[in-house]
């Protein structure tokens, strides 16, 4: 995979458009995905997975190729998620009641997703609830639990993603761990 990333890259320096559409299949889904899971909302997903391909066409004679391709994507969505995380207004509650429509609340106001019964027989309630916990972490501790358990990265590849030393992803990656444990303890 290293090996064809190497090549996709060079190419696409040299102006080759195939080849960096080659690597936008690649790592399409596993941008939105981390997108998705670090700022849950589809749309802002999506911003995100632009923006990540369109920084990575503008900075591409920026790779540095003795890193990992991976490595160098998911720093630049990571970085992009964790801005849009702080430029966020305050978030409001979807189960508060809207004052001018009795009886409704936020989650009317959602576009559906289409979910088939399928789709949500897949989904189940622990993971629902795994996730909603991963959604309340701090940002610095999310970050960390997206990249570990979610996108399956080793500690050296989020050190490397997020520019800390192993010791501090340790930590996080721990203290995240206890945060979840704490708050599922009576949930699971």
């Amino acid at each position: 995979m290293e090996n064809l990333e190497g090549r996709l890259t060079k190419l696409a320096l040299k102006g080759d458009q195939r080849a960096f559409a080659e690597l936008v299949e690649l790592y399409k889904d596993k941008i939105f995905h981390l997108g998705y899971r670090m700022l849950n909302n589809r749309h802002e997903a999506e911003d995100i997975v632009q923006e990540t391909f369109l920084r990575v066409y503008r900075n591409l004679d920026r790779y540095d190729d003795n890193q990992k391709f991976s490595t160098w994507i998911y720093r630049i969505a990571t970085n992009l998620c964790i801005d849009r995380l702080r430029k966020r207004r305050p978030t409001y509650s979807l189960d508060a009641e809207l004052g001018d429509q009795e009886g409704t609340d936020g989650y009317s106001l959602i576009p559906s997703d289409n979910v088939t019964p399928e789709s949500e027989l897949i989904l189940s309630e622990t993971q629902r609830t795994i996730y909603e916990a991963i959604d309340e972490l701090p940002v610095k501790y999310r970050s960390v639990m997206i990249l570990r358990y979610l996108q399956d990265l080793s500690l050296q590849e989020i050190s490397e993603v997020l520019n800390m030393p192993v010791t501090t992803i340790k930590t996080r990656v721990h203290r995240g761990r206890e945060f979840l444990r704490k708050k599922l303890g009576p949930r699971l």
